[in-house]
C-alpha cells in the first residue's frame, strides 16, 4: 500500500494549502454561533493496530451532552449550525491534519472510540489493521447514519417496524429510551454490517476503488461494492 501511503500524504498536504483559509472562517463562526466551546472537537480514537491516537473534527454539538457516540436525526445535542457543519461533511476538514500526520487515511474504516474496538474478535480484528478513513465503504452506506437511525426509533415507537422479525435477541423496547433504542440499534445491526464491510476492504484492497470511494464521498454519489450499491 505504498501508493495508498504516498497518496494520502500529498493530497492531504494540498488540500490544507489550498482550504486553510477555510479553518479560520468556520473556527470563527462556531465561536459566534456556538459559543461557551472550543471551535475543535478533539477525542481519543482507536487508530491502526489498536493505538490511540486524536482525532480532530470542527465541533458541531453543545460543551454540555450526555456524551452518547450515537447520535440520531434531530438530536437536541447538535446545534443548527452543527447541523449544516455536518450535512456538507465540513466538520470532517480538520481530519486532513490526521491524514497528512498519518494517523488516518482518505480511505478506511471510521475511527472508533474506545470500547468498540475491544469487542471485536478473531478475522473482525483484521479491521485494526488498518489506517482508519475520513470515508470508506461503511461510511458511504450509512452517510446518513443518524437520519437511518432515527427513522428506526420513530418506526419502534409506532410499532411499525418490520426489521424487528428479522433480527435476534431484541429487547422490550417499551422500556427503552429514544437514545437507549438508538445504542441498540447501531450496536447490534449498523455496527456489525461497517465491520463485515471493512473486513472486506482490508481483505480485497484496491487503489481504484478507494479514488472511486473519494470521488462518491465528495460529489454524494453511490458506487457498487462487495455486492451492493453503497
Amino acid at each position: 500500500m505504498v501508493i495508498k501511503w504516498l497518496f494520502d500524504r500529498i493530497v492531504a498536504l494540498i488540500g490544507l494549502l489550498t482550504i486553510w483559509w477555510v479553518f479560520p472562517l468556520v473556527a470563527i463562526l462556531i465561536k459566534i454561533k456556538m459559543p461557551g466551546g472550543p471551535a475543535f472537537f478533539v477525542q481519543k480514537r482507536v487508530g491502526k493496530d489498536g493505538k490511540l491516537f486524536n482525532c480532530h473534527k470542527f465541533r458541531t454539538m453543545t460543551v454540555k451532552h450526555s456524551g452518547s457516540t450515537v447520535s440520531v436525526a434531530g438530536d437536541n445535542r447538535i446545534t443548527p449550525f452543527g447541523a449544516k457543519l455536518r450535512h456538507y461533511k465540513i466538520d470532517e476538514l480538520p481530519g486532513l491534519w490526521d491524514v497528512l500526520v498519518g494517523n488516518m487515511s482518505f480511505v478506511g474504516p471510521r475511527p472508533d472510540v474506545p470500547g468498540y474496538a475491544d469487542k471485536l474478535v478473531g478475522a473482525d480484528r483484521d479491521v485494526l489493521r488498518l489506517r482508519p478513513g475520513i470515508t470508506g465503504p461503511a461510511t458511504l452506506k450509512y452517510r446518513v447514519e443518524d437520519e437511518m437511525i432515527a427513522g428506526f426509533v420513530a418506526e419502534i415507537k409506532a410499532g411499525e417496524n418490520p426489521q424487528i422479525a428479522k433480527l435476534n435477541n431484541v429487547p422490550d423496547f417499551t422500556a427503552m429510551s429514544d437514545q437507549e433504542i438508538a445504542v441498540w440499534y447501531n450496536d447490534n445491526v449498523i455496527y456489525p454490517d461497517k465491520v463485515r464491510l471493512n473486513c472486506y476492504y482490508y481483505r480485497n484492497y484496491s487503489f481504484v476503488k478507494d479514488i472511486q470511494m473519494i470521488f462518491a464521498t465528495v460529489l454524494g454519489k453511490k458506487i457498487e461494492y462487495a455486492g451492493e450499491i453503497i
